[in-house]
């Protein structure tokens, strides 16, 4: 393993050991709080563009296995750890953290002060970053990221680009692809859904020819504002389908109903943010990643109802339409990885599909009676 080190874009340095690819690249870098769920956060498409930092400081110990990944092709740039396990015990174990990031060209930076990289972010907010050689320069690599034009196409890049169907029996869904985690697609096909992935650019009139009785928006990375089509998607379907939104699709489900969303200092990536029902009263825990939130002011004014809150900084984390069957959270009910708190959603979402179909027949019913 050779030196490699990680320049920020205010000049900081940290100079460590180097494993995975030798690719130079950039990023946005951020920490994740999670204790375990590596493998799961190195293939999440949401992290798409970012350089992740692992606070808890051994990374690797129980190796990488074929059952636990989010996407096939992780988009990820980068993972920085405090030490990287080189022999990981596990009976799921086939091989290493080390291995898999070289056969997916993805560089890894090890041995830096990871707590002090942490308590950076917190205090100043995200930074662009490069990982490269240990013989280039502060300045040079400076000069490099100031060159650099910012990406705004995250959700082009990981969505699919042709629609696909994993068949069931159940209830018909169309899951709208922002960078969909295969948690989702798991939880949906225990419940024997019939699902069809669209890409993320998908018209509202496309979808309504698939005679969905469900609309699933998934999470995905970036800014929700560089995906109009999809605000004006969920503008046509919301009134007539049910929805339910995760992460980002939750951010686009606020700016489609008139709120607005805005960065935040660090975001919020971990397995450990609790959050407060404000219907119920109960506080459960939750897996999250995302650097953006619905601004909770912008709420005023809309049909949208404040149905959850962060309990860490009280950002908007439940959203719910006042008079459609529309709903969504920030989090990840999918729980992968993370806790189990928050599967009964998916429940949520069938639920509001039969009671909005029994409302229509209803209304059918109620129609023919005036006619005749």
């Amino acid at each position: 393993m050779q030196k490699r080190q990680l320049v920020l874009e205010d000049g900081t340095r940290f100079l460590g050991t180097g494993f995975g690819s030798d690719r130079e690249i950039s990023g946005e870098v951020v920490f994740n709080t999670g204790m375990t769920g590596y493998q799961e956060i190195l293939s999440d498409p949401s992290y798409c563009g970012q350089i992740v930092t692992m606070t808890y400081p051994l990374i690797g110990n129980y190796g990488i296995n074929r059952d636990d990944f989010e996407t096939i092709t992780p988009s990820i740039h980068g993972l920085i750890v405090k030490e990287v396990c080189d022999l990981p015990s596990n009976y799921r174990s086939e091989e290493t953290l080390d291995r898999f990031l070289k056969a997916n060209d993805i560089p890894g930076l090890a041995g830096i002060d990871t707590r002090k990289l942490t308590r950076l972010i917190r205090n100043h907010g995200t930074m662009k970053g490069l990982f490269t050689s240990a013989d280039c320069s502060v300045e040079r690599a400076l000069q490099l990221l100031h060159q650099e034009i910012g990406i705004t196409n995250h959700v082009e890049r990981v969505s699919t680009v042709k629609p696909y169907v994993v068949p069931g029996r159940g209830r018909r869904i169309v899951l709208v692809d922002f960078g969909m985690k295969h948690g989702i697609l798991r939880e949906l096909t225990k419940r024997n859904c019939h699902i069809t992935v669209v890409p993320h650019h998908y018209s509202a009139e496309k979808i309504r020819r698939l005679k969905p009785e469900g609309v699933m928006l998934s999470n995905g990375p970036g800014d929700p504002k560089y995906v109009p089509d999809a605000v004006r998607m969920i503008e046509e379907i919301i009134p007539d389908i049910p929805v339910f939104g995760i992460c980002l699709g939750h951010q686009l489900i606020a700016l489609a109903c008139g709120a607005d969303t805005e960065k935040l200092r660090f975001g919020h990536r971990g397995a450990n943010h609790p959050v407060k029902d404000l219907t119920t009263g109960k506080t459960v825990m939750t897996s999250q990643n995302h650097g953006y939130t619905v601004t909770k002011e912008s709420l005023a004014g809309t049909e949208l109802e404040l149905t959850q809150l962060a309990l860490n900084d009280g950002t908007v984390e439940g959203l719910a339409h006042k008079r459609y069957p529309a709903f969504s959270v920030q989090y990840h009910p999918e729980s992968s990885p993370g806790p189990e708190d928050t599967y009964q959603l998916f429940d949520r979402f069938l639920a509001n599909i039969i009671t909005h179909q029994s409302e229509e027949k209803r209304e059918e019913v109620s129609c023919r009676s005036v006619q005749i």
